[in-house]
This record gives structure tokens, C-alpha cells and sequence, in this order.
């Protein structure tokens, strides 16, 4: 079959594929209708996801703002083709959350804000596509954190952009009032 014969897959077709294959566990992102199965993360890639989550699930529940959700949250970011991806971290505000009628679905817009944590594996270009996808979608911010360099990039739009390194706080602006995070205390990880 040639590229151009390709059966594209939808968000539906996915949510049946199974997540347990030949004993390990399976991640899959649907780009453009294509398919990509997601390899395991590396220890560093975990610990940064986990703490990030839990000072965002702290500070969301104390002030009901919405939801956290981890990495294998899908969000429909786009249609025909179908574009669904998973952040590693992401929040979706009340007022998005009052829209859902079920969580048996992948969400069909991008959440308010997207986390993603960078892997050697990725490339500038799908991560540049992706931040893409989340403010096409919907996303109010888009931080994506490296933890090699121990930097984050906070997007407020695709083209507007402040990198912070691990002396600096960050902040959770209009999306998220008042939440600050030392990056010193997020990159200190025990190896």
C-alpha cells in the first residue's frame, strides 16, 4: 500500500487500541491521522512529570480551579485528519471542564495549559508542532521543560516566548494566578 493509499486512523479508532501489548505497557499520539506509539521515559523525564503534577494538583485543588491531568490524558486537538496528543502534564479550567459531557472520550480542545518535558528523543520540530497544535486548539499557555539544561520555556502564544532558567520562578500568569514554583527546587533531583 502506497502512502497515498494509507488508511488514516480517528480519535474513536483509537481510544480501542488496546494500552497492554506483548507485556508492556503502550502510549500512542495520533498526528494528522498517523499513528506513533510512544517509547518509555527515562528516570529524570519521570521525576520532573511527577513533581510538576503534584505542586500543580496542590495549588489547583486548594483554589478549585479545574483539573489536573497526567501524561496519558488525550486531547483532541484537531479534525479530519485527527491530531490527538497527550502532554505530560496538563491543567483544563472549570469553565472547559463544564463543557465535557463524558471522560470516556479524549477531550476536543487542548487544554488550557500543556506541559510537555522533553525526552532526547524528541525533535525541535514535533515539539515546535506541537505547541502549535495546543494554541490552535485552545491552550492559554504551553511550558515545556528540559531537563538537561535545567531551563523551561514558557509560551504564552507560539511566537511569544520566555525562557527561565533553574534560578528563576515560575509563574503561573493568567492561567493559573498566584501559582510560583522555585525551578532550583523542581530540578533538584537525587541521582
Amino acid at each position: 500500500m502506497s502512502a497515498a493509499e494509507t488508511k488514516l486512523m480517528t480519535a474513536d479508532e483509537l481510544l480501542t487500541l488496546p494500552s497492554f501489548v506483548d507485556g508492556s505497557d503502550r502510549r500512542y499520539e495520533l498526528i494528522k491521522g498517523v499513528l506513533k506509539v510512544m517509547s518509555p521515559t527515562k528516570p529524570l523525564h519521570g521525576v520532573i512529570c511527577a513533581r510538576l503534577a503534584a505542586w500543580l494538583v496542590r495549588f489547583v485543588e486548594e483554589h478549585d480551579l479545574g483539573e489536573v491531568f497526567g501524561a496519558e490524558t488525550g486531547f483532541l486537538v484537531e479534525t479530519d485528519p485527527d491530531t490527538v496528543v497527550g502532554a505530560d502534564a496538563a491543567f483544563v479550567g472549570n469553565e472547559r471542564l463544564a463543557t465535557v459531557d463524558t471522560f470516556e472520550k479524549f477531550f476536543p480542545f487542548a487544554p488550557d495549559l500543556a506541559v510537555e518535558v522533553l525526552s532526547p528523543s524528541n525533535t525541535v520540530q514535533e515539539i515546535d508542532e506541537k505547541v502549535s497544535f495546543y494554541f490552535t486548539a485552545g491552550s492559554r499557555a504551553v511550558w515545556v521543560f528540559n531537563p538537561k539544561r535545567r531551563t523551561v520555556a514558557v509560551y504564552r502564544s507560539p511566537f511569544d516566548v520566555r525562557i527561565l532558567s533553574e534560578q528563576d520562578a515560575l509563574e503561573g500568569g493568567d492561567v493559573l494566578p498566584g501559582f510560583s514554583l522555585e525551578l532550583a527546587r523542581l530540578f533538584a533531583v537525587k541521582r
